[in-house]
């Protein structure tokens, strides 16, 4: 009875307000269990460097997320992410746009449907709410809308994952609205508490003037300080001008 009052009140309070292993970006097949709740707290901050026309241009940004994952049965969980974001602009050291607030929210059903002998697989439709504000670069101004399928493969002490996504991106924003997602995540647990990762992808890219779509490649730990308690860090690079150039990622979790 307390976990539904909890998981009620953490809806309602994020409503108000407002994925592997953290620090991956490609998702697991792995659920909560029935009534077990899991929660989130990453973040990330990304450098950016371009130059165009003789014109440096720097991009800075900070993401701070709460996901909250709930498990339905011992194979299903609905998950609710959101973000908060900082981010600045300059050309030529100047100041060109600067903006901070909530960003998009996301909600999400993961369902494990198979699973046998270390090999599981996964789906997970998903939609996002337009709580940012377009104008500022802090949303879509549309529900988006994605599914993706996931794999597992377990060969003790190694697991690996595998994600095909198709996202319906709606956007007032002047963005392709159909894009997919291809990565590829591994782990091994190299000793009692302490797991190494590694993670490379690739996505369409929104961006409709541009047919180079962006890749990266990522790498970091994940440590249990206790059973229910653990903290990550992990540095993403990207593999061409349309990623990002160097992200830093950290995060904390904890499971009811």
């Amino acid at each position: 009875m307390f976990k539904k009052v909890f998981v009620i009140f953490f809806l309602f309070f994020l409503s108000k307000i407002a994925y592997g292993a953290h620090p991956l970006i490609t998702d697991d097949t792995g659920t909560q269990g029935t009534n077990k709740i899991q929660i989130e707290i990453n973040s990330e901050y990304s450098i950016d460097n371009e130059k165009e026309n003789r014109v440096s241009i720097k991009e800075k940004s900070v993401e701070v997320a709460t996901i909250l994952s709930y498990g339905i049965s011992d194979n299903a969980d609905i998950i609710l992410g959101i973000p908060y974001q900082w981010f600045r602009i300059e050309e030529n050291d100047l100041t060109v746009e600067k903006e901070e607030g909530l960003t998009d929210i996301s909600l999400e059903l993961k369902w494990r449907f198979f699973q046998k002998d270390g090999l599981s697989f996964a789906l997970k439709p998903g939609i996002t709410l337009p709580i940012g504000d377009e104008d500022k670069g802090l949303g879509t101004g549309k529900v988006t809308y994605k599914l993706f399928f996931i794999t597992t493969k377990e060969i003790e002490p190694w697991a690996f994952h595998l994600n095909l996504g198709y996202i319906k991106n709606e956007n007032k924003v002047n963005e392709r609205k159909d894009l997919w997602h291809i990565s590829l995540a591994s782990e091994v647990e190299v000793t009692k508490g302490l797991k190494a990762v590694a993670n490379v992808g690739i996505e369409k890219n929104s961006d409709e003037t541009s047919n180079t779509h962006p890749a990266f490649i990522l790498g970091g730990l994940i440590y249990s300080i206790i059973e229910n308690i653990d903290v990550d860090f992990g540095i993403k690079a990207g593999l061409n001008k349309q990623e990002k150039d160097l992200t830093f990622l950290a995060g904390i979790l904890f499971r009811f």
